[in-house]
């Protein structure tokens, strides 16, 4: 269903929304891992007139599944390329709206109240993953069948070797922010999440940094879902990838580049 949007206008300079009547709410379906960034870009975004955002965040696998269900998203945000492809793949896509936002990386992180401090460790085949764990524990992740933040720990863990050691040890999770809750309420003695997500939750530390070569680069694509194609959802893109917002992600740690 397309959503109209009268009498608005992007002023391209500036990136503000001049509207004469309230816009209805446009629809983001988005990672749960840009929950906070998004929520600070939304402020920002209606203090300049945007207009009132609905945020549906979740695991990209679970919201690109909806939209293909046809669940009613203005814009979506994934947290990689597979699922992206894979609505594009259906013609779901409206052409020429589709670019990566932002990227990420992988870090190790555990309870922030446990013991040793120091900086991180660099990851490494020889990093006693098993010892940190302990005899019983398990190592939090989004569920790697289906999670991007699962999928590229998968990934790191095998170059690693680790993965066969590691694989009957994963307490696999909905999506990365709930892999990240289970080591901050000490459920998990470590999890592997993304470095804002981790930046995000003080009751966590990160132990170690997974080198970027380990993993298929962690970047966000953008697009609008075919059908609800319309000058709110393209002005709300636009401004996505405006100074502003760019602001925001780099203040919590997400890089443009």
């Amino acid at each position: 269903m397309s959503l109209p949007r009268r009498r608005a206008l992007l002023l391209l300079g500036g990136g503000t929304w001049l509207a004469g009547a309230a816009p209805e709410p446009l629809t983001v379906f988005a990672a749960a891992s840009l929950t906070d960034a998004l929520r600070a870009v939304d402020g920002v975004w209606q203090a300049q007139g945007g207009g009132a955002l609905r945020l549906v965040f979740g695991a990209s696998s679970t919201l690109a599944r909806q939209i293909q269900a046809g669940a009613p998203a203005d814009l979506f945000v994934s947290a990689d390329e597979r699922w992206m492809d894979e609505l594009a793949s259906h013609d779901l896509l409206v052409p020429g709206t589709r670019a990566d936002l932002l990227h990420n990386r992988l870090v190790l992180i555990v309870p922030a109240e446990g013991s040793g401090r120091g900086p991180p460790a660099m990851m490494t085949p020889d990093f006693d993953l098993a010892g940190l764990l302990g005899r019983d524990g398990r190592l939090a992740v989004g569920d790697p069948g289906h999670v991007p933040a699962g999928l590229y720990a998968r990934q790191a863990l095998t170059r690693l070797g680790l993965w066969p050691a590691m694989a009957p040890r994963l307490a696999p999770a909905t999506d990365v922010r709930a892999a990240l809750q289970l080591v901050a309420r000490g459920e998990a003695p470590a999890g592997i999440v993304y470095a804002t997500d981790a930046a995000a939750a003080p009751a966590v530390r990160v132990v170690a940094l997974f080198p970027p070569a380990l993993h298929d680069p962690i970047t966000y694509p953008v697009a609008i879902p075919r059908g609800h194609d319309g000058a709110g959802a393209r002005a709300l893109l636009a401004f996505l990838a405006g100074s502003a917002a760019r602001a925001i992600f780099v203040r919590l740690g997400f890089s443009p580049e």
